[in-house]
């Protein structure tokens, strides 16, 4: 550990509940982070850290749960100190699907395992592969609104994020466009500070943003690569580490009245296989500077 992390680690309150400021930016663990780990130890791992604040991978809580029970993964939350402030993820509700129906029962079982977490939204990725024509468009507004619906009555928001890597929405001007066309009140923005910097995103696309209209934030850094094309997920890095302006980022998100999570999504496997508190300690002391 050194001289930085020694000193956010003798900052942690001995006695940790989840108290979160409201109005203020939050650092944040996503559990894909430490994907090596299950859900128990990542989350041990980050409380000891003083982390308040985490994105619940449900691919891990839901084992948990099976084995254990869904209050039991709540009750372990809350014994940490641990706010689920988000969850991960859901695809194939916007795209075209031709397992529609299973789909969306799936997502009524997410929804129903994230309310029992304490949270009340989940992160809705259209991973679509094939060249979009406009008929995907047009359908994918309609399924994005449907899935809203079904959302809402679990009173979970979906949080479109669109993605540099998939091929319907690839740009914060196009996330936009769906969320203001899909117009559900379950059916709300979000924003990868990655997939923005390495993908078409323009800085006046955050300029688009009204009030309030952003809800969560990944939150990771773009390493200084001649060709950032070759960038893939692996590639991210720690906040304040690379290349992307993330303080004009965070500065333009907060004009817009975004106070929430800044939420540190990393798949170098030398992250992920990094003990949680070791690397939970990095992230909060490389997101402090920010927050």
């Amino acid at each position: 550990m050194n001289r930085r992390e020694f000193l956010a680690a003798a900052s942690v309150p001995l006695v940790a509940r989840p108290q979160l400021s409201n109005g203020a930016l939050t650092v944040c663990v996503h559990q894909v982070s430490s994907n090596a780990f299950d859900y128990r130890r990542s989350l041990e791992g980050y409380a000891k850290a003083g982390i308040r604040a985490v994105e619940v991978v449900l691919a891990k809580a839901k084992p948990f749960a099976d084995s254990e029970s869904p209050a039991a993964a709540r009750r372990l939350l809350d014994d940490l100190g641990i706010k689920a402030v988000s969850t991960s993820n859901h695809i194939g509700a916007v795209e075209p699907n031709p397992n529609r129906a299973k789909n969306l029962d799936d997502l009524k079982a997410k929804c129903e395992l994230v309310r029992t977490l304490g949270a009340d939204r989940i992160v809705l990725v259209p991973a679509m592969t094939t060249k979009p024509v406009d008929e995907d468009y047009k359908r994918g507004v309609d399924n994005l609104r449907e899935a809203g619906e079904i959302a809402g009555t679990f009173g979970v928001s979906l949080m479109f994020e669109f993605s540099r890597f998939f091929n319907l929405a690839t740009s914060l001007s196009t996330a936009l466009w769906f969320v203001r066309t899909a117009n559900h009140p379950n059916v709300r923005l979000m924003v990868d500070t990655y997939h923005f910097w390495i993908g078409p995103s323009k800085f006046e696309d955050l300029d688009a943003l009204r009030d309030g209209e952003l809800l969560h934030m990944h939150f990771e850094d773009t390493p200084r690569e001649p060709v950032r094309e070759l960038l893939e997920q692996r590639h991210r890095v720690l906040p304040g580490e690379g290349i992307a302006p993330l303080k004009t980022i965070v500065a333009a998100v907060k004009q817009k009245k975004y106070a929430g999570a800044l939420s540190v999504e990393l798949f170098d496997p030398a992250f992920q296989q990094m003990d949680p508190y070791q690397l939970a300690m990095k992230i909060r002391t490389a997101v402090a500077p920010f927050v």
